[in-house]
């Protein structure tokens, strides 16, 4: 009995120790969607960092789908090893187009966009119903942004009514010929992915999300929160990255979907 106390306390001890040892992948890189910028990823930022992570958020201009990319690029390339990249709504289709840079070595898609090659974003839409809370308003400049009267039932429900205002009226509009451009590249065709699904998000259709996510063969977590999901549900996402980042190692960057047949946590 005694030997195999003693067997058990040493399996405990290794998985202890397994469980504590640092991530492969030590390296985030946050993307923000449209009508927003980098600094709704604070909540997360502040959760990985706490676990160690090195997180570098992008801003993107919202000019243009190959602006956007190069300045993910341009962040990747500020990267000094393997980095999990992770993009919301529209950063999904930026992500898509940038992650097949070397040193990505996992995707996570937060309630975005996920194309495949020769596709636009706009073609996501085809065969699904977009929420009428969600309403675009576009200039004259060809730029847009979501009506303002729509803003917190469409993109931050569950958001106090101060932060609601504030995301409001520090929108950043995007150039709505992105969303026809054709992406050259899909990255989640080549490199592991996992998604974080709102269920009450009134950008997109549920059966939407559920179908791009299907299709990447991604991981699946569905969490209860609006389209600000990112902010709001900071420590959701954070786990979904931390997860990412153990499940990959530098040499699957060409490997496949960790859960080819995409899987749902609650």
């Amino acid at each position: 009995m005694a030997a195999l106390a003693a067997v058990g306390l040493a399996a405990t001890a290794e998985v202890r120790a397994q469980d504590a040892s640092p991530p492969p992948v030590k390296n985030v890189v946050l993307v923000h969607g449209a009508f927003a910028d980098g600094s709704g990823w604070r909540g997360v930022y502040d959760d990985l960092t706490g676990r160690g992570y090195r997180v570098t958020i992008v801003q993107n201009p919202l000019t243009s789908l190959a602006d956007d990319v190069a300045a993910t690029k341009r962040a990747l390339d500020r990267q000094d090893g393997p980095a999990i990249l992770v993009g919301h709504s529209w950063g999904g289709t930026v992500i898509t187009e940038a992650g097949v840079d070397e040193k990505v070595a996992g995707l996570v898609y937060v309630s975005a966009l996920s194309p495949d090659a020769g596709e636009t974003t706009a073609q996501q839409y085809d065969g699904f119903t977009t929420p009428p809370e969600f309403v675009i308003e576009t200039h004259a400049d060809g730029f847009g942004i979501i009506k303002p009267d729509n803003f917190k039932a469409a993109f931050a429900a569950d958001t106090s009514d101060a932060d609601a205002a504030f995301m409001r009226d520090s929108q950043v509009p995007i150039k709505m010929s992105a969303f026809g451009t054709k992406l050259e590249h899909a990255a989640w065709r080549e490199k592991p992915s996992w998604a974080v699904i709102a269920t009450d998000d009134k950008a997109f259709d549920q059966k939407m999300l559920q179908a791009m996510a299907k299709r990447m063969g991604a991981d699946i977590t569905e969490v209860p929160a609006s389209h600000a999901v990112f902010k709001t549900q900071a420590k959701v996402v954070a786990d979904v990255i931390d997860e990412a980042a153990r499940k990959v190692s530098p040499s699957s960057q060409s490997g496949t979907a960790s859960s080819a047949a995409g899987g749902t946590s609650q």
